[in-house]
């Protein structure tokens, strides 16, 4: 116990570092952008330079920028995230609102996915050097080249333009998720398509998965409740370090899409250079990412000793 104790903490510690240093960096990157006090000055005509610093004394960019990012991070500590410099709105129901909508987009387009690719990767690996194979792999390699923001701007001038079958935005009824999932599934699934080939064919050649089939148990029942259930592992492990494209994915498909998101919420945040805005988004989907992944790791440590002293 006192070993996956360590092991935790260690893990633990790596991941709080990895956010700070993450937040470290967006908060030095985003005030090389220029000044928020001449945007918010822009449209007050004659602004003297005396404004111009009871602006920035106003945001509090007046104090040194260690001072301001210390700021930042005690108000995380304590929930506060400070209030949006355009509009003075508390950052934190902000990103309450947004939220919610980027989590389900990104559950709703993995789950898609999973639904999607398991039973193509199982067939192809059953399959393998057929016909069926042949097309499952180059219609993955096909879904692999697209990237995420021109498939999106495809669909929309498809189904929304052409044939106006779907509204190209909004988050009204579930008609407005299904191209932006449709957009983040077929990225990942054809990444995971080729993942879960790969991985059955590791196993579809050992001994209990021959021993299952002269047992005469259905060949679904071989492949998915034994030699699939054997390959989970790397599986998980997969999806868990996918996390992170797909959260990126999400941000920029949300934009094409004008859905509501963190996505949408970050590339305002950026064109009217709202420090604290940005700063809390980018937080809060770094440590999503960072749990997801100390997730994985604590789960790897448990089932297999030997990860737990590296």
């Amino acid at each position: 116990m006192a070993e996956v104790g360590r092991f935790l903490l260690r893990r633990l510690g790596l991941s709080v570092f990895v956010v700070l240093v993450v937040t470290l960096l967006v908060a030095w990157a985003i005030r090389l952008s220029g000044d928020p006090a001449m945007m918010l000055a822009e449209g007050a005509g004659s602004v003297t330079e005396q404004d111009l610093r009871n602006i920035r004394a106003a945001l509090g960019l007046d104090r040194p920028f260690w001072a301001q990012y210390g700021g930042f991070v005690g108000g995380m500590l304590t929930g506060d995230m400070g209030r949006s410099f355009m509009g003075g709105l508390p950052v934190a129901r902000m990103v309450g609102q947004a939220l919610p909508l980027t989590v389900m987009l990104a559950f709703l387009s993995l789950g898609v996915s999973l639904l999607v690719s398991v039973p193509l990767g199982v067939t192809a690996a059953v399959r393998r050097g057929g016909w069926v194979d042949q097309v499952i792999r180059v219609v993955s390699l096909v879904g692999l080249s697209f990237p995420n923001f021109w498939l999106a701007i495809m669909l929309v001038l498809v189904f929304s333009i052409a044939l106006g079958w779907l509204p190209p935005s909004g988050t009204e009824g579930g008609v407005g998720l299904v191209m932006p999932v449709a957009t983040m599934a077929v990225i990942l699934s054809a990444t995971n398509v080729r993942l879960v080939r790969s991985a059955m064919l590791e196993v579809l050649g050992a001994q209990y998965v021959t021993v299952a089939r002269s047992k005469g148990l259905r060949e679904t029942v071989v492949l998915y409740k034994h030699a699939l259930r054997n390959c989970a592992i790397p599986l998980i492990t997969f999806i868990g370090l996918q996390f992170g494209g797909l959260i990126g994915g999400v941000v920029v498909v949300e934009r094409v899409f004008n859905w509501p998101g963190m996505g949408s919420l970050a590339f305002d945040a950026v064109a009217s250079r709202d420090y604290p805005v940005l700063q809390a988004v980018v937080t809060v989907l770094a440590g999503m990412i960072v749990a997801v992944n100390l997730l994985v790791d604590v789960v790897y440590g448990l089932v297999d000793p030997r990860v737990r002293g590296q």
